[in-house]
Order: structure tokens, then sequence, then C-alpha cells
């Protein structure tokens, strides 16, 4: 299969060499960068103390982009009519990871969350997963039953019966950040998709309801959405966290200390280089790095939402939705991880996409990178648009022909 792959068209070997959308690949290689650094910063002081090795984490990160850079290889031979193909498949997958990460003895608890199963040295979390098969599973949706989507009640009501039991189980764990992006990123691609603005009014409101009343169903979660309007009120208790983070960026001022001499990761701010790596970057390179941060999220995530609109344009509706809300996901979890570090939103754990430490979202984020990559090159070469059908046949071994190139 993988024979196949190589051979078959793609954007890694045309006949112009290598084609790929560079401005969103370079920004999102910018924020890779720029998170190796700082987790290498960020971290050493606890990878001294907890392993002897100040460098323990950046290792294992290094590890996790070669595994991310490989699974973005891999993605980037894939054409996007095959997923399309086994969305429904995927989506299968994600289910019974999720179950299976509550089983005892499967999934791995971690601070009071059980979040990972265990591979040896590598833990693998499902929630990554099933958000991304998720949107694949919703934009084959809007594709197969769009008139549905369109005129009829029951055109949105299908798709809640599938994000339902995702969001219980992911409450389960629990991840109630994961649950926040992910259901909001669906809910925008059906707004997208053509939902009926009187029944999407209604759609959004419920969903805003049964948000505040899993928020306050337990004392943990009031405790965070208090502690967060005030955390000095408990600067030694439940405020600690966010505290300390408000401290980093009020040392951090203009222009920052200088990479590597943070104080508050110097066991001061806890999970320092993965959920509040954002406040450590602020320290050390002050507002204005900050900002430059904040920019080339910006500016990835816009050109994602533009493939996504240059896709729709081609007629190459999946991949449009795909992209979409490959965007929507990435824009959350800036949003909800940045206003956590900066005290706008009680304390979440979810990790900053391409920065933060953590190896199933930085594969996620590589894999995801490169279905945008593909997309866009699909959309320049016009396969799988409705004038050019993209099938199987074109895997053959006799496709080398100019027009199995160019897809007919």
């Amino acid at each position: 299969m993988l024979a196949r792959l190589l051979a078959a068209p793609s954007p890694l070997h045309t006949s112009r060499g290598i084609d790929l959308d560079f401005p969103l690949l370079a920004g999102c290689l910018a924020l890779l960068g720029l998170g190796l650094v700082m987790i290498t910063s960020a971290s050493s002081e606890v990878a001294a103390a907890l392993s002897g090795n100040p460098l323990y984490h950046m290792i294992r990160h290094l590890i996790y982009l070669v595994i991310g850079f490989a699974a973005g290889f891999i993605t980037l031979l894939v054409p996007m009519a095959l997923w399309q193909r086994f969305s429904g498949t995927l989506l299968l997958l994600a289910f019974v990871l999720l179950i299976l990460v509550l089983l005892p003895g499967i999934g791995r608890e971690v601070n009071g969350a059980k979040r990972w199963i265990g591979f040896g040295l590598f833990n693998l979390q499902p929630s990554e997963l099933a958000k991304l098969f998720t949107v694949m599973f919703i934009a084959g949706y809007l594709v197969r039953r769009q008139e549905e989507v369109r005129e009829k009640l029951t055109g949105f009501i299908k798709p809640m019966l599938v994000l339902g039991p995702i969001a219980v189980l992911l409450l389960a764990e629990p991840d109630f950040g994961a649950t926040v992006v992910l259901v909001g990123s669906c809910i925008a691609m059906l707004f997208l998709g053509g939902i009926n603005l009187l029944r999407f009014i209604p759609l959004v409101a419920g969903v805003l309801a049964l948000g505040g009343l899993v928020m306050t169903s337990q004392a943990y979660r009031m405790k965070r959405l208090t502690n967060f309007l005030d955390p000095w009120a408990e600067q030694f208790g439940d405020g600690y966290q966010l505290s300390q983070a408000l401290i980093a960026f009020g040392r951090g001022e203009w222009f920052g200390v200088g990479l590597g001499n943070s104080i508050q990761k110097q066991f001061y701010l806890p999970e320092a280089h993965t959920d509040f790596v954002f406040a450590v970057l602020a320290e050390e390179l002050g507002m204005l790095g900050a900002l430059i941060t904040v920019g080339l999220f910006v500016f990835v995530s816009v050109r994602a939402l533009y493939i996504g609109l240059w896709a729709e344009k081609a007629k190459q509706f999946f991949a449009a939705y795909v992209a979409y809300g490959l965007s929507f996901l990435w824009i959350g979890q800036v949003l909800i991880n940045i206003g956590v570090n900066v005290g706008l939103l009680p304390t979440k754990g979810l990790t900053l996409p391409f920065l933060s430490y953590g190896g199933s979202s930085l594969v996620i984020c590589c894999v995801s990178l490169a279905l945008l990559l593909r997309i866009e090159w699909e959309r320049r070469t016009q396969l799988g648009s409705d004038q050019v059908d993209f099938t199987e046949s074109d895997f053959f071994e006799g496709h080398g022909t100019e027009e199995a190139r160019h897809a007919r």
C-alpha cells in the first residue's frame, strides 16, 4: 500500500518538484521551531531535577517531532477521497479508543485524569485522534446530507447524536477543554454547511446551557471558575498556578528577561513546558515575543481558513469542510490556552498547538498541517473536484502516464 502511495500523484513529486503551500508550511515550521526552543528552556530545571538530564524533555520532544514529520509525510501521500471513504471507520476507531482509555488497567491516570493509553515509552491521547476523526466524519456527513442539513430539522439532529456520546466520553476522562474545542468546531462546520439560522440559534443556546451545567456540576470546576477571577485571593492555594503565570508575564515586560533566564520555570510555575509554556515565553521574550507568536498563530489559522474557502470554490466540499474544521480546532485551542495563561479563562489543561510539549498533540498537529497542504495542492491541481474524479485506479502500477499523473 505504501509503495502505491509513494508512486501515486502527490505534492511531494510533481513536474515542479515538491509542490506545497510554502506560506502555511513556513508559518507552522516557525511555530514548531519556537516550540522546541521554549520547551528546552522551560523544562530544563524540572528535567535536571527529575531525571538528571536537563535536556530530557527536549530529546523526547525531538522524537515526537520525528514521528510527527513521518506521519505528516505519509498523510501528504493519501488523497482526500480515501479519508472521506473511511471517515466512518475512523470515527468508530475514535469511539473504541475513548472507551478503552476509561477501562481500568488500560487508561493511564495523571493528576486525576484518565486521558492516555500507555505504549511503553510513549502515551497515546485518544482525545487528539477523536478531534481529528470527528472533523472528518462531520465533513463527510455535510457532503452526503447537504440538502438534508439545509432543509430539514434532522439535518443537524443526526450529527448531534454522534457528538453527544463523544462529548460524554471526553467528559468522563475528564477533558472539558477538548470537549469545548471539538463541539465548538463541529458546530461551526455545521453552520458553514448551511444550517438554517433559525435552527442554529437554539442549537448554540442548548450547547451553551449544557456547557454551563457541566461546569457547575463539579466542585473543582466551580473553584476554577471562581478562582481565575481573583487568583490573588488564594495565591498559594487554588489560584497558585494562574498567579505564577501572571507574575511571569509581569517580569517579561516589553522585551523579556532573555532566553533561558526565566525564574518562574524554576519550580514556581507548574506545567511550565506544557499548558503554560506561553507564560514562560512571555517572561523570556517579553510582550514583543508574545505578540509575534500570536501573530504566527493568526497567520496559519487564517491561511487554513482560506485553504478551505479555495477548496469550496473549486467544489471540493469534503476537503473544504475538513480545512474549516482543522482551522477551528487550532483557533479554539489557541484562544483557550492563551486565555488561560493570561487569566481571561478558568485554568484548563489544553495544549498550545505546535508549541506545547506533548506527543499526541504534536503528532496530530503535524498530520493536520499535512492534510491542509494536501487539500491546497488538490485544489490547485483539481484532484477530487466535481469535474475531475480521483479513484483507486490512480494507485495502480500503470498510473505513471501523463494522464494518470493529472488524475485524468
